[in-house]
């Protein structure tokens, strides 16, 4: 049997993934901000050092797979464009890279790392933060967002979720994780029937936005069946998966952007990713 580290498990899609695992027999040290083997505050700096080096004392220093669920959504509130940047970007990017070398200390380790579809869903999200992001420059982040005012917290949400993206996609196919045996990898949920997801509903004005938003195949997701993608991509059937974002939304994401993907490399670039595969190779 293996060791995961699941965070974000005290509830929703975390605590769908991580009861799932235990139930196969896996060990799983899960991680929340409530009632959870590691307890931690992943929106500080420090929490998430706590967060890191616990986790890495429970494991004994080898891990079979993460999987990084915990995030917030785009409520309202002053603080919240910050808490959001903090989650749901650096608390997966800081944990992972601390674990790194747990994770390849294991054989063909795997990573799930939750994205959304908001990464390709709303519009107009500012690219400005997205790079502020991808720089691990959180104030360059949070100057970007402010003149939104009450929909910050929206173009925060929809910004960390693409810059994870991004970052799952430049670092799994890199000499430290791909080269390293570790499957880096994100799923991109829709809507599914959470907490969070239960709160927005009871909120009218949330939830006929909510309602009106394109779901072909129509409905909610539901937890379980996510859980079911994520516990498919740690397997040993998910040894050939590396750098995807797997979209499970009902068809929305498809819906908004049916011909934009898959592109074809650009022969202006071609360059630049022969050079990357030369220093792979290295």
């Amino acid at each position: 049997m293996s060791t995961y580290a699941v965070t974000g498990a005290a509830s929703g899609m975390g605590r769908a993934v991580a009861d799932q695992l235990r139930t196969a027999g896996h060990t799983v040290i899960d991680v929340d901000i409530v009632e959870s083997t590691v307890t931690a505050d992943l929106s500080t700096p420090a929490g998430r050092r706590s967060a890191a080096t616990e986790v890495l004392e429970r494991a004994d220093g080898r891990l079979d797979g993460a999987v990084m669920a915990a995030g917030l959504g785009p409520a309202p509130g002053r603080d919240r464009p910050r808490l959001i940047a903090e989650v749901n970007y650096f608390g997966v990017v800081d944990l992972l890279e601390a674990w790194r070398p747990a994770l390849a200390a294991a054989d063909r380790a795997k990573v799930v790392v939750f994205a959304s579809n908001s990464s390709t869903t709303v519009p107009v999200v500012p690219g400005r933060a997205v790079r502020g992001f991808l720089d691990g420059d959180l104030e360059k982040v949070l100057r970007t967002l402010r003149p939104f005012g009450k929909q910050a917290p929206t173009f925060a949400y929809a910004a960390s979720k693409v810059a994870i993206s991004r970052w799952v996609r430049r670092t799994a196919v890199t000499r430290g994780w791909a080269g390293a045996g570790i499957r880096l990898n994100a799923i991109a949920p829709g809507a599914v029937l959470t907490p969070l997801l239960d709160k927005q509903l009871a909120t009218p004005a949330e939830a006929k936005q909510i309602k009106r938003f394109p779901v072909p195949i129509g409905g909610y997701g539901d937890a379980d069946q996510l859980a079911d993608w994520v516990v498919f991509m740690l397997s040993d059937s998910a040894d050939f998966l590396c750098g995807s974002v797997v979209f499970v939304d009902g068809g929305s994401d498809a819906w908004f952007r049916a011909d934009d993907w898959p592109r074809p490399v650009p022969a202006l670039r071609l360059r630049s990713y022969l050079s990357r595969m030369r220093a792979f190779r290295r």
